[in-house]
């Protein structure tokens, strides 16, 4: 046992005013049912910093079952790692029961040979979730009964000393969980932190486990920087880490200032807003990795939906429909240039699918200021918005149609 550090309220600078309102619900629900339950991770961390936390997740004593028994607007996910997700409209809570590490004997005796995690469903306590999470800043937990802020792996003392510093071995850490070396440099470059020198050390020793990782959850990790307003710091931390040549070597070798200055264009307008905007679709974010790497140039275009040339990230499986769907908004982007069409020919742009989405790319990429206020003005007219559900509406249901049609396969008609 791990008798942790707890600091009362008039020893923190955490206020409960700005914890998200349903969190604190969904907390004080749990407590009158008889769980312990905890604001979690990152949450914590950046309201300690002072940053608004992009999720407000919540460890709790109570199983995923007991959760859901508690809230009517509960649902259960997850194979691998079991979660219970509180709806309130569009947002989502998410409920994490504690788990703890499952040692190696017991990994060995389920047939687990190396230290890659396969199951995360065995519970544990609040001090054995606190040791299984990835850094000590991460850890820290926040009790909304009494306001105080819980610590058992001295993430309060990184969190002064702004560095990145493993829970327990970072060599036998980043086994165990390969996207953790990503994330140490990701989180690194976002916060201005520091990382501990066996943090480095360890990735420099493993860093090509990191192709044990499912490519689908790299991807995501991706869109996630790309989200973050940091992507331009982020890219360049993983290469200089010697990671990204491990994920995509293609890209590795496309890192040029060109590549850069596209990131720095994103990050520039990301930071406009508090949250990720809905109009941040992943067909942009595709976008923005492959046109700099002169992955949709005009010699490729042309092939860039067929089976005989395709955008390639390495290991990662780039969204066919969202590069479809980047081919469908670069031709439709210099249509949106010419502001001097007629005024039907404009308005019948509002009913392609893509308009949001190519307008949202000129505004990040475009220097024509004129051309997205023009877009901006037409879209404030009567009827515009509309129009634009209404299209929006038809390109759902079109993909849909598509994604039928794909699960059944090419129809062969009869011989005669």
């Amino acid at each position: 046992m791990v008798e942790p550090i707890v600091l009362p309220r008039s020893e923190h600078t955490l206020s409960s005013r700005d914890i998200d309102s349903d969190a604190l619900k969904v907390m004080s629900r749990l407590q009158e049912m008889g769980h312990t339950a905890y604001l979690v991770g990152g949450s914590v961390r950046d309201l300690l910093l002072g940053r608004r936390p992009k999720d407000f997740d919540i460890g709790t004593s109570a199983q995923p079952h007991q959760v859901k028994r508690g809230f009517r607007n509960c649902w259960i996910i997850g194979r691998r790692f079991r979660l219970a997700h509180v709806k309130f409209g569009t947002k989502t809570i998410e409920v994490a029961t504690f788990r703890r590490n499952v040692p190696k004997d017991e990994a060995e005796a389920d047939g687990q040979a190396d230290l890659l995690v396969q199951r995360d469903n065995v519970y544990g306590t609040p001090e054995e979730d606190a040791f299984r999470r990835d850094f000590t800043v991460n850890a820290l937990f926040y009790d909304s009964s009494d306001r105080s802020i819980i610590d058992y792996v001295g993430g309060l003392q990184d969190l002064e000393a702004r560095v990145i510093r493993s829970i327990g071995d970072p060599v036998e850490r980043f086994q165990e969980d390969p996207v953790r070396m990503l994330r140490a440099v990701v989180l690194a470059e976002r916060l201005g932190f520091d990382i501990d020198p066996a943090v480095v050390a360890a990735i420099e020793e493993v860093g090509p486990h990191i192709r044990f990782s499912a490519p689908p959850r790299l991807m995501e990790e991706y869109f996630k920087i790309l989200r973050s307003g940091y992507a331009e710091a982020s890219f360049s931390g993983l290469a200089r880490a010697g990671l990204i040549e491990h994920i995509s070597p293609e890209m590795e070798e496309g890192l040029s200032e060109e590549f850069f200055g596209s990131l720095a264009r994103l990050d520039a307008w990301r930071r406009q807003f508090t949250d990720a905007p809905d109009a941040l679709t992943n067909t942009i974010l595709v976008g923005s990795l492959l046109e700099p790497l002169g992955q949709m140039d005009d010699a490729h275009r042309k092939f860039g939906v067929s089976d005989q040339w395709y955008p390639a990230l390495g290991r990662l499986p780039v969204p066919r429909k969202d590069v479809e769907r980047f081919v469908q908004l670069q031709a439709l982007v210099p249509k949106l240039r010419d502001i001097d069409a007629a005024s039907r020919h404009q308005h019948a742009l509002l009913s392609r699918g893509v308009f949001r989405e190519a307008l949202t790319w000129l505004d990040i990429y475009s220097d024509e200021r004129d051309v997205v206020d023009h877009w901006k003005a037409v879209l404030a007219e009567p009827g515009a918005h509309e129009v634009l559900h209404a299209a929006a509406a038809e390109d759902l249901s079109g993909r849909r149609r598509r994604r039928r049609r794909r699960r059944r396969g090419p129809v062969h008609t009869p011989a005669a």
